[in-house]
């Protein structure tokens, strides 16, 4: 596993387990075989409605609290600066935990307007060590410039949409300049057309490797931190296995060459959805 370094100095395994669109049932079976093959960071919300099931696998992992890493966030109902606080309280007996490692903003929602008041909340949070990073989800330029200009503290990461069909260069510089990590969701295109491109197959058959391991290294090189989801227990597995290769300079530059700037999500400033 390679583990980065957050801007607040905790350390973060830089592959993760997501389980968006993961039922509560299945999501303790799914986290379970993860933490069996490796995994230590599981990804999830509450919106998708397997905290539960989460917190069950890990319960029963009997994996030392402190050897794992888990992230959870707050919706867009929920936000507002004492709806956060009680929406992270209800998160924690979800999953039955003490505290999360990161908690983050899911969707900035500006038509509501209430992000910057939401992240203050989040920072209390973090001064009651309460949780030990902080951060935010699917912010453009324009949002992320408001959090760094009105609140105290810097997001750890910002959670967005990345494959090599949406490569979100300008806000990836932007993000490093502010020592702010890139986190993909989505990192394989929710196994589109992605995995099906010739490029990518190409260099994933030079490798030995799958078209999905191939994509995971490249976001691993480009420093950016991956949730790869899946609930089939073999490609569980298959996506871990992205340590043992890497792609050389060229072929990075033929994926990155992939990008098309296209979303298989909403745009953040346009969704509203409470």
């Amino acid at each position: 596993m390679n583990f980065v370094t957050l801007n607040n100095g905790l350390k973060m395994p830089q592959l993760g387990y997501g389980v968006w669109q993961v039922e509560d049932e299945q999501a303790a079976e799914s986290v379970a075989k993860a933490l069996e093959v490796g995994y230590r960071s599981i990804d999830t919300a509450m919106i998708y409605k397997n905290e539960n099931g989460v917190g069950k696998a890990i319960k029963e992992s009997g994996i030392p609290r402190e050897e794992l890493f888990i992230t959870t966030k707050v919706w867009n109902s929920d936000q507002g600066f004492d709806n956060t606080l009680r929406a992270y309280d209800e998160s924690l007996e979800r999953l039955g935990l003490d505290y999360v490692d990161l908690y983050l903003i899911h969707w900035p929602t500006p038509e509501f307007d209430q992000y910057v008041e939401t992240y203050k909340a989040l920072e209390q949070l973090y001064k009651d060590g309460r949780v030990k990073a902080i951060g935010v989800c699917n912010f453009e330029l324009e949002h992320l410039d408001r959090i760094l200009k009105e609140c105290e503290i810097k997001p750890v990461l910002n959670q967005i949409e990345c494959h090599p069909f949406l490569a979100q260069n300008e806000l990836k510089e932007f993000c490093a300049k502010h020592e702010i990590f890139v986190e993909a969701w989505s990192p394989l295109h929710q196994g589109g057309e992605v995995l099906q491109n010739e490029t990518i197959k190409n260099i994933a058959a030079k490798h030995g490797k799958t078209a999905a391991q191939t994509v995971l290294r490249w976001h691993l090189q480009k420093d950016t931190i991956v949730i790869p989801k899946s609930v089939t227990p073999s490609r569980i597995e298959e996506n871990f296995n992205v340590f043992d290769f890497e792609l050389s300079t060229n072929e990075m530059d033929e994926i990155n060459n992939l990008n098309r700037d296209e979303r298989k999500g909403p745009k953040p400033s346009e969704f509203h959805m409470r």
